[in-house]
């Protein structure tokens, strides 16, 4: 007759856990429903200097335990309306927030992260991407405004960052539902 026996085999591997007491609160300002005035910029890194107005919704979330958050959008264009989400999540070993866009109309691609951090309620993100085929950087920048309205811009630079040309901005204000 065959014996067999398990042996248990306990592997210890490291990983920094956080600390579930005590979540980051840098983006605790945009918990919540939102209106939201865009203007985006019409052509990038072409020159262009005219602007398209229209206006939005957005409701955040929390998620992961408060170490990262959803963001659910209505962007009313011109012409038609898209759906789109931000996902937000912080690394508590680099103390940086990495931040996802997936819009409606490409449902199956995440645009490349942007990696940072808020000092004095101003946080700026960055990552390289391309742009109609050439690499280009990215830049979120977050204005916390704690007794106002957030604000958002983002900006492309086609030289490595030397110069940067904003082509979206943001402006939310509290919706009353």
């Amino acid at each position: 007759m065959l014996a067999l026996y398990f042996i248990p085999l306990v592997v210890k591997v490291p990983m920094s856990i956080p600390d579930p007491a005590n979540p980051p609160t840098d983006f605790d300002f945009i918990i919540g429903d939102w209106r939201v005035r865009h203007r985006r910029l019409n052509s990038r890194l072409t020159g262009c200097t005219e602007w398209t107005e229209f206006h939005g919704t957005s409701s955040t979330r929390k998620i992961l335990g408060g170490f990262g958050n959803v963001e659910d959008n209505l962007l009313c264009f011109p012409r038609e309306q898209v759906r789109a989400a931000a996902f937000r999540s912080f690394d508590t070993k680099s103390r940086s927030w990495s931040i996802w866009w997936l819009d409606g109309r490409a449902p199956h691609n995440l645009d490349v992260p942007v990696v940072g951090a808020f000092a004095n309620n101003v946080g700026l993100f960055y990552a390289n991407d391309t742009l109609d085929g050439r690499p280009i950087k990215v830049r979120f920048t977050w204005h916390a405004n704690p007794r106002g309205n957030p604000q958002w811009a983002q900006a492309f630079s086609a030289d490595g960052g030397s110069t940067w040309e904003t082509n979206w901005t943001m402006e939310f204000h509290r919706s009353e539902i």
